[in-house]
């Protein structure tokens, strides 16, 4: 394989040897998904349903379960496929998948700031709350958190299959990466993708910075409520916000941490020897 416009099918990493565990993966990723959806499906009938919910914090979370089940649907229903009739293969879907998970991870991260802004308006200035975050700043915020992960995601996508691939064709998860892509490419140059994580970084780190700025005002501004009932209500109002924040941080780090090194093209995986 010369280069990457040759490459039309790719092998995903084998979660089992056996039958028996192909079906047990499968059984975990079937709960894994109908959960997901129950969940995510109940928060978007309910706030689509529930007219008193019409609120600028529950649009937002709203499009937060669109985002966490575009997320689940993107990986898990080829993963079950895969399980279910004991294949790898992935074909040009491979770069779509890999559009998908970022259009909706970036999408997720800029929610999720976005309702933080919300917290703190909502805490620190409540007089202005109406008209700060009124229903057309709302959808333009909520718009541009789309549209900043849809032009993150096809950034990343081009640039990572862009580059000649000659290392094989076989990742090393079960679903497509840009890390376990990159590993194949028999490109010596990663300038590009350095940059671009380094632009990644900068905005991410940004974002952080700014939450972090904005719950330092709202703890300030919960302290200096006089009773503790008035305490407690502004807390208890965070609490779940900060603590999807907190699961996407962590499992978000994890998952960097993990992923393979770009510039580690020692030992690329290679695909499973053939069978007479």
């Amino acid at each position: 394989m010369s280069n990457s416009s040759s490459i039309s099918l790719f092998l995903l990493l084998a979660l089992a040897d056996t039958w028996q565990l192909q079906l047990l993966h499968f059984c975990l990723f079937l709960g894994i998904s109908l959960a997901a959806l129950l969940g995510n499906g109940l928060i978007i009938s309910t706030v689509a349903c529930g007219h008193h919910l019409h609120t600028p914090m529950f649009f937002f979370l709203l499009n937060l379960a669109l985002s966490d089940l575009g997320c689940i649907c993107t990986t898990l229903p080829k993963a079950m496929h895969n399980c279910l009739w004991d294949t790898r293969n992935i074909y040009s879907g491979c770069a779509a998948q890999v559009f998908l998970i970022f259009f909706f991870l970036g999408a997720e991260y800029s929610l999720l700031t976005i309702m933080c802004y919300d917290r703190y308006v909502s805490i620190c200035k409540p007089l202005h709350y109406g008209t700060l975050l009124d229903s057309r700043a709302c959808a333009h915020m909520a718009a541009a958190a789309w549209a900043s992960g849809f032009l993150y995601s096809l950034v990343r996508t081009a640039n990572t299959f862009s580059l000649p691939l000659c290392h094989g064709n076989a990742l090393g998860q079960f679903f497509c990466e840009i890390p376990h892509t990159l590993k194949l490419s028999c490109s010596k140059s990663h300038l590009r993708e350095l940059g671009l994580i380094a632009v990644s970084a900068c905005l991410a780190l940004g974002c952080f910075v700014f939450i972090v700025f904005s719950y330092v005002q709202i703890f300030r501004a919960v302290l200096r409520i006089p009773s503790e009932q008035g305490k407690h209500k502004a807390f208890s109002t965070c609490l779940p916000h900060l603590a999807v924040l907190s699961l996407f941080l962590s499992t978000s780090t994890f998952a960097l941490l993990k992923s393979p090194s770009i510039s580690s093209q020692s030992g690329p995986p290679q695909g499973p020897p053939d069978r007479d």
